[in-house]
């Protein structure tokens, strides 16, 4: 249905008020919209989008509960929902995991909202909702320009490239993320997790996961 025929339902779920309180001043001012539902952590956000079948979801990535766990939820259950992060994180971790969650836009908390209205328009027409900075970290990881250690680090690789997949698990163990902050960060199960650690560190040769991130480290520095 096209957007200029018809009040497009929104869903926010944040559990900052302060955040609401501006999404809301800045919808209610727009007769485009109409906010369904206000909810603060990801379980509500799922509960409220089943019940009240909002056009656009408008999720914060930090909620408790996480966003990206309601986003994952929300796309698979209606997939003709739009769902739009608002954010304060500009972290290729959370930019890159909410587009495999299948969100269609990215905002940054620190955005004009006056142009919100505008913004949430495009994303239920099909146009994408990003900052312009945040979209060439999206071009660059696509295009295929790898990080200046990549090719390095592969030189040491001895039975195989090291898959998309493991390069996001390796990079997270050079940050000394957790398995379980890596299983949060990529939405996968904690196995999954020690599955692809084991499979990098065969593929680096070294002796273990502390090994393969110092290599990482190690790498990347001399870039």
């Amino acid at each position: 249905m096209n957007a200029e025929n018809k009040t497009l339902r929104v869903l926010v779920a944040d559990d900052h008020a302060p955040t609401r309180d501006d999404v809301r001043r800045a919808l209610d001012a727009d007769d485009r919209f109409n906010i369904c539902s206000e909810v603060a952590d990801a379980a509500e956000a799922v509960q409220a989008a089943m019940r009240k079948q909002p056009d656009i979801c408008l999720l914060d990535i930090r909620m408790p509960g996480s966003g990206l766990a309601a986003a994952w939820e929300i796309a698979a259950r209606l997939p003709r929902a739009k769902i739009v992060m608002l954010t304060v994180s500009d972290e290729d971790t959370d930019l890159f995991t909410a587009l495999r969650a299948g969100v269609d836009g990215y905002l940054l908390k620190n955005m004009n909202m006056r142009r919100l209205p505008d913004a949430l328009l495009g994303v239920f027409a099909g146009e994408a909702a990003m900052p312009r900075e945040l979209v060439a970290r999206v071009l660059e990881r696509f295009h295929g320009r790898e990080p200046r250690w990549r090719p390095l680090v592969t030189a040491h690789v001895s039975e195989g490239r090291l898959t998309s997949r493991e390069w996001e698990v390796l990079a997270l163990l050079a940050r000394r993320y957790t398995t379980a902050e890596i299983a949060a960060s990529l939405v996968v199960s904690a196995s999954a997790v020690r599955a692809h650690i084991t499979s990098v560190v065969r593929k680096l040769g070294v002796g273990d996961r502390a090994a393969a991130a110092e290599l990482f480290r190690e790498r990347g520095s001399s870039a």
